[in-house]
């Protein structure tokens, strides 16, 4: 008997009871109601970190169960603390604000070569424009100005695809954070500020996606109207029919290859180009001729150099017929 007695009093003092209390029901059951809240806020921990082990009906069940349960409020009072003790050594963090320069470079870009902003000739002002830039007429209605268009419409209904898609995803994954945080805020304390601040940083995130976007976007761009204008260069050349009317004139007038204004303006009605574009191939055209042309002419070697100039200037006649009855009979001349 005083070994029964002796072994349940060493249980009951590795319960924490005294030997004085030994015996006493109303003592062991208050120590009983003192350690009740502590081994039920040790199950509602271990239930929170297992639940992420659990599929979603058995979650869901979790959940329910852990905000009906009588400790709760405990639970998030403690948490409340902890949370106050650690927004303390965080508060100073400022957040980032304002919008990325780089993005709102990327946007003027876009907006001035008629990719972004709203389709009110948007892609047509940036085709003139470029037109203008290599030169030619914005109202040419030409085959690569048209092409120009048609590319530029292209890449503009691939960047607003791709930027709709951009702005699903991001705002879906931002509603499903939002809601996330707002059921977490049932067992944990999450402020609105805090779910704002959390929605700006899934924003920035994005946001790299969006630079992507446009950045590419500005390249392929950039790409079109440098081949465009390339392009354009390259068929600077008048028509053949216009390099005719302009010769024929020069040759006419080589004493004085100086057209007048209305001349110019009735050549440039020929040939269906602009006035400026005659003044400058007759003023190119004098200064080639003038490096090669010798002094007014005096002799008949004179002339003869001056007859194979004039022939040696036109493309396309055999070279036979350089050997013109003229050309001979300066040389019989010169034989007497």
């Amino acid at each position: 008997m005083e070994n029964q007695a002796g072994m349940m009093l060493g249980h009951i003092g590795l319960s924490g009871l005294s030997q004085e209390d030994v015996g006493d029901p109303i003592n062991m059951r208050k120590h009983q109601n003192m350690g009740q809240p502590q081994q039920d806020i040790g199950d509602i921990l271990q239930q929170i970190m297992t639940m992420t082990d659990e599929s979603l009906d058995e979650a869901q069940a979790r959940k329910h169960a852990l905000n009906c349960h009588r400790m709760k409020p405990a639970l998030f009072s403690v948490l409340c603390e902890m949370k106050e003790k650690m927004a303390l050594g965080i508060r100073g963090i400022q957040e980032e604000d304002g919008p990325d320069p780089q993005i709102l470079r990327l946007d003027n870009m876009l907006l001035a070569e008629g990719v972004a902003g709203l389709e009110k000739g948007g892609a047509s002002a940036a085709a003139a424009a470029v037109a203008l830039a290599a030169g030619g007429s914005p109202n040419d209605g030409s085959l690569q100005h048209e092409e120009y268009r048609e590319k530029l419409a292209q890449i503009r209904q691939m960047y607003h695809s791709e930027l709709e898609k951009y702005e699903q995803a991001c705002n879906e994954f931002t509603d499903h954070v939002m809601n996330l945080l707002r059921e977490q805020s049932r067992t944990r304390p999450v402020s609105p500020k805090e779910i704002e601040r959390m929605v700006g940083i899934i924003h920035r995130k994005f946001n790299t996606i969006q630079m992507q976007l446009k950045q590419s976007t500005c390249e392929a761009v950039m790409i079109l109207r440098s081949r465009f204008l390339d392009a354009r260069r390259k068929r600077r050349n008048f028509s053949k029919q216009a390099a005719e009317v302009l010769n024929e004139y020069f040759y006419s007038n080589l004493a004085n290859p100086y057209p007048s204004e209305e001349a110019k303006e009735e050549l440039a009605k020929k040939c269906s180009i602009t006035v400026s574009q005659v003044s400058n191939w007759f003023g190119n055209k004098r200064i080639r001729p003038a490096k090669g042309t010798p002094q007014p002419l005096q002799t008949l070697e004179d002339t003869r150099h001056h007859v194979t100039l004039l022939t040696a200037g036109y493309e396309g006649i055999p070279e036979v017929t350089l050997s013109s009855p003229c050309c001979l009979h300066v040389s019989d001349v010169r034989q007497d």
